[in-house]
């Protein structure tokens, strides 16, 4: 279970049930930053906040003594009813739900069943049964449900240059994180939270010929002082009276618009079978043809059900799931059905669903099939799978897209699990009494009689195997596909390369959609950028300071957050004179939070700053950022603060925004200049549904571009730990990873308070004061072409300045 691939919150989760709260995702550590508003992730974490309804090994030992709790996953009711802690009629009864089987089939199916719901209040024809999640779920359900309701019904609005219409959620967002922006000076924000800075004191209460950059100064801009049209509240209705009934539908519109998931003549019991236990039964006779049973579905990935070798206890958390080494599979992977050549699997969580039996070819009385078109089934589920935020279901909806889940791609069918289903159908006609079979298929048959033919004590462990769908149940688009979330821009850039100056959003390459309209970008570089400004780091001792820093010799070894400046020029004879006298700020950045040994330098001093500017236009960065201005219509950029971040082993960073709420007009240009070849992939991109992240490689002359919101992480890595090494020295040089980030904007008075408010002041970098006042002291680009990172044009230049 530590494994979650790379969904935060898997949909599967909205169906276990925690033996405690966040047992399996601590939703409440989210460990993001900003943190993301529960209404704008797409996958909520669902039961993982659920305290109401526990699991229990026995659940009861024979002194009524509770025993040991467990996960687990539990159809039927506990998977299908809603919760309402105020109205909530049924309740789990706790009586021992466990059978032991000791024979040749212990192991491969649970021996846990028959788990009772029973009434806690009168419920009337119609009404809509609801279980008790517990206060946890509740509390975060009506925060969650109150966001939304503030975001219903606003309109997406249409913003040059990106992919699509941005949403309102994320409107949201940014009005929230405005309403945080402070009206005074960004460093007295630094006083305020205690902030450790550069040197070890605000700037602001430094003599004026030593401060780096700051001056106290009016926050003019603030956004905030802008009247804003409050949402208008609905008022609550506390009338009981009116309130009673909601929950209650007319039988007639049940039976014209829902779906019995059984057909009312089934039961279960124990079957005569060898090795089967639980089982379905006919209660009268069914006719060929017959719809037996319906049941949601909920999909899987295939990865989900294997179990890995794991050590919770380990050093670094990297280390806890070792992903090389498969120990076994979920039990539930028993009762998945799917394909050989499919990543996804389908388990059915209707009552009674997972008790029909294997009956092979000539017995099986029952098979599996798709809603048939016009069917109350198709009309129900076709709503469900492709329901937009708001849509409600009634009598006036119309079924125009059948069975809409065999035309997407696997990966966006589990995005909507439990939104499709499929029925059970009679092959004949099925007497009074008779066991419910369906065929389980060759694949199953042949693994089940190779695991019956094998000795106990050879077997590789309890029966696995997942049931085999007929021949043409899954459409050809599923078969043969990845369940990993690719970014299709980088996924032939030899073929097909990027061109240089263009900026592209990234988008899935499973289904062509951009896996944030608004913040992941691409950005084509010039041929041989990478290359050029790596030989003006190595030039100026950049890169000689980094392998120091990095393998802590004696001098360089910082501790955690600690920051300094050095003369990297200083380091090394390439260096020209001027270069000796560049002062550049080094931090180690929190590297006892994140257990890693991330070190920032950037330029400290005027001198320093103007030189890697200019390096950066001589690299032709110019043309990147030609590339944002006029991909988003921007009047100018500014590239007012650029940093280089080194590292040889990460544990777990924080995943965040550099930037954000500066009304979609700010970018972290993010490219590298030494890697190590044949390595995981080195960053973390989170999508915009806030749950999906996408591990992509460093490109050389290939920039990432995350905007506002633009989240991203770096990921686990391990070339080198200086805690782990001999100490003595090797002939081999140490592996190493150096990447810049570019921090460039359009600022003006839509933005500079928040720009200011993230950025300005000394935490630690001076960011070269670009935030004093309107017009800006520097611009870099203009629509016109007339600025460049070497010749920047701005009012805080000379006149004489000539390009």
């Amino acid at each position: 279970l530590p494994y979650r691939g790379q969904q935060r919150h898997p949909s599967w989760l909205g169906y276990v049930w925690p033996k405690r709260g966040g047992a399996l995702v601590k939703w409440w550590e989210d460990h993001t930053f900003p943190y993301p508003e529960p209404a704008l992730a797409k996958m909520d974490p669902g039961l993982q906040v659920a305290d109401g309804t526990e699991f229990f090994e026995d659940d009861y030992n024979e002194d009524d003594t509770q025993n040991v709790p467990m996960n687990a996953f539990s159809p039927g009711l506990a998977s299908l009813a809603n919760h309402d802690g105020e109205f909530g009629n049924i309740a789990r009864h706790y009586y021992s739900s466990r059978v032991d089987y000791g024979d040749a089939g212990e192991g491969a199916f649970t021996p846990h069943h028959n788990m009772i719901y029973a009434t806690v209040s009168d419920v009337e024809r119609g009404m809509e049964l609801f279980l008790d999640y517990g206060e946890a779920f509740h509390d975060h359900a009506l925060k969650r449900n109150d966001q939304l309701r503030k975001i219903q019904g606003k309109k997406k609005r249409a913003v040059t240059g990106f992919a699509d219409d941005i949403s309102r959620d994320w409107d949201f967002m940014e009005e929230h994180q405005v309403k945080q922006c402070p009206t005074e000076l960004a460093t007295e924000k630094a006083k305020r939270e205690r902030l450790k800075v550069g040197m070890g004191v605000d700037s602001s209460i430094l003599p004026g010929d030593e401060r780096p950059y700051t001056e106290y100064r009016p926050n003019d801009h603030h956004p905030a002082d802008q009247e804003d049209e409050e949402d208008e509240e609905d008022e609550e209705d506390n009338d009981d009276d009116k309130r009673y009934g909601w929950n209650v539908k007319p039988l007639e519109w049940l039976y014209d618009n829902g779906v019995c998931l059984s057909s009312g003549k089934l039961w279960t019991g124990t079957s005569d079978a060898e090795y089967t236990g639980r089982a379905v039964f006919s209660t009268a006779g069914i006719a060929k043809g017959e719809v037996v049973l319906t049941t949601p579905l909920i999909a899987l990935r295939r990865d989900d059900f294997r179990i890995y070798k794991s050590d919770p206890d380990a050093e670094h958390v990297r280390d806890t799931v070792d992903k090389s080494t498969v120990i076994g599979d979920e039990l539930l992977f028993n009762y998945a059905y799917g394909h050989p050549d499919s990543p996804m699997l389908l388990v059915p969580n209707a009552p009674m669903a997972n008790f029909i039996n294997h009956g092979g070819e000539e017995d099986a009385n029952v098979q599996i099939r798709w809603p048939t078109a016009g069917s109350k089934t198709a009309r129900l589920f076709d709503w469900a799978y492709n329901r937009q935020k708001g849509d409600i279901y009634d009598d006036k909806f119309e079924s125009t897209n059948h069975n809409a889940w065999l035309k997407d791609h696997p990966i966006d069918v589990m995005e909507k699990s439990g939104k499709l289903a499929f029925e059970y159908v009679a092959l004949r006609d099925i007497e009074e009494d008779e066991e419910i079979l369906i065929d389980y298929g060759p694949l199953w048959d042949d693994a089940w009689y190779t695991c019956q033919a094998t000795h106990p004590y050879a077997r590789s462990g309890y029966f696995r195997h997942s049931i085999g769908v007929p021949d043409g149940f899954y459409p050809d688009n599923w078969l043969d596909v990845t369940d990993k979330y690719e970014i299709a821009e980088i996924q032939d850039l030899e073929n097909n390369p990027l061109e240089p100056g263009v900026a592209l959003p990234m988008t899935w390459a499973h289904n062509g959609k951009a896996l944030s309209p608004k913040y992941g970008y691409i950005v084509g570089l010039e041929r041989g950028f990478s290359d050029r400004f790596l030989a003006y780091s190595e030039e100026t001792g950049v890169i000689e300071l980094y392998r120091k820093l990095l393998t802590e010799q004696e001098g360089f070894r910082l501790k955690s957050d600690e920051f300094t400046t050095y003369k990297p020029g200083a380091l090394t004879n390439t260096s020209k004179t001027s270069d000796v006298e560049l002062d550049f700020f080094v931090q180690k950045y929190k590297a006892d939070n994140y257990r890693m040994n991330m070190h920032f330098v950037g330029p400290w001093n005027e001198a320093s700053r103007k030189s890697v500017n200019e390096a950066l236009g001589d690299a032709g960065f110019d043309l990147a950022m030609k590339g944002i201005g006029e991909r988003f219509g921007y009047d100018n950029i500014t590239c007012f603060h650029g940093s280089y971040m080194g590292v040889t082993h990460s544990d777990k960073a924080l995943m965040h925004s550099d930037i954000y709420a500066t009304n979609d007009k700010s970018w972290n240009i993010v490219f590298p200049l030494i890697t190590v070849e044949g390595t995981e992939p080195e960053l973390n991109i989170m999508a915009e549904d806030m749950n999906t992240v996408v591990g992509v490689h460093y490109l050389k002359d290939i920039a990432y571009a995350m905007g506002d919101f633009g989240f991203h992480q770096t990921r686990p890595s391990n070339y080198f730990d200086p805690s782990q090494s001999d100490g003595e020295e090797s002939s081999a040089p140490i592996p190493i990873r150096v990447v810049f980030g570019a921090y460039c904007s359009q600022i003006d008075e839509t933005n500079i308070a928040m720009l200011r408010h993230i950025y300005d002041g000394d935490d630690p970098a001076p960011f070269a004061d670009q935030f004093t006042e309107l017009p800006m002291r520097e611009i870099h680009w203009t629509k016109t072409g007339s600025a460049t990172l070497r010749y920047p044009e701005g009012s805080g230049l000379p006149e004489t300045c000539e390009n």
